[in-house]
C-alpha cells in the first residue's frame, strides 16, 4: 500500500520545493523528504496537488497518456452562453494543437470557497461567472487559455479534482495523506 499526500496549493505558490528567488515553495507546506508533486500547477493556479514517493504512480497521474481526469473551477469574466461552452465541449483550437473535448457547465460559486490573498482584478461593470471544466489532457495554462479563446478570460482558477481524488474540506495550505 503506498502513501499519498493530498494538498490544496495556495495561490502563489511554486509546485516545487526550491526556488533561488526566495518564493514560496511546497517546502514551506510538505516536510516529507522524498515526494514530488504529480502534475503541476501554475503559480497562479491553486488547488489540489497529489505528491506521492511512487515514481509509476506518479507517471499514472500526471501522463497525459493515462487521462487522468482533472477538474477545474474556473472564475471568468463575463458570462458565458451555452453556445460557448459547446466551442470548450467540442474541443478548441490553441496555439499548439486542439484541444480534447471538454465536459464543461457553469456553476454557482463554490461554498467553500477561500478568500484569495491577492484578491482578483474585479470590474463593478463587468460580472463574473464560474465554470467547471474537466480536462484528460495538461497542455501549459491549457484552462486560461481555452477560456480565453472564447473570450472569457480566466480570473482564478482552482483544481478540485485528480481522479477520485478531491480537496473536499482541505483549506488552502493544508494537506492529507491518504493511502492507496
Amino acid at each position: 500500500m503506498t502513501e499519498i499526500i493530498l494538498f490544496n496549493k495556495p495561490y502563489g505558490v511554486l509546485c516545487q520545493f526550491t526556488d533561488s528567488s526566495g518564493r514560496p515553495t511546497l517546502a514551506d507546506y510538505i516536510k516529507s523528504p522524498d515526494y514530488y508533486a504529480a502534475g503541476r500547477l501554475d503559480t497562479d493556479s491553486e488547488g489540489l496537488l497529489v505528491l506521492t514517493d511512487d515514481g509509476k504512480l506518479q507517471d499514472r497521474i500526471s501522463s497525459p497518456k493515462n487521462k487522468m481526469p482533472k477538474t477545474y473551477l474556473a472564475q471568468v469574466e463575463g458570462l458565458p452562453l451555452e453556445d460557448d461552452l459547446d466551442r470548450l465541449r467540442n474541443g478548441i483550437e490553441l496555439k499548439d494543437g486542439l484541444s480534447r473535448p471538454c465536459p464543461c457547465r457553469i456553476v454557482p460559486e463554490p461554498e467553500w470557497l477561500w478568500p484569495r490573498n491577492p484578491p482578483i482584478r474585479e470590474r463593478k461593470n463587468k460580472p463574473t461567472s464560474w465554470l467547471e471544466l474537466t480536462l484528460k489532457e495538461g497542455k501549459n495554462r491549457q484552462v486560461r487559455r481555452m477560456t480565453a479563446a472564447i473570450g472569457f478570460p480566466t480570473l482564478r482558477l482552482i483544481r478540485s479534482q485528480i481522479g477520485d481524488w478531491s480537496i473536499n474540506d482541505l483549506a488552502s495550505g493544508e494537506q492529507r495523506r491518504v493511502s492507496v
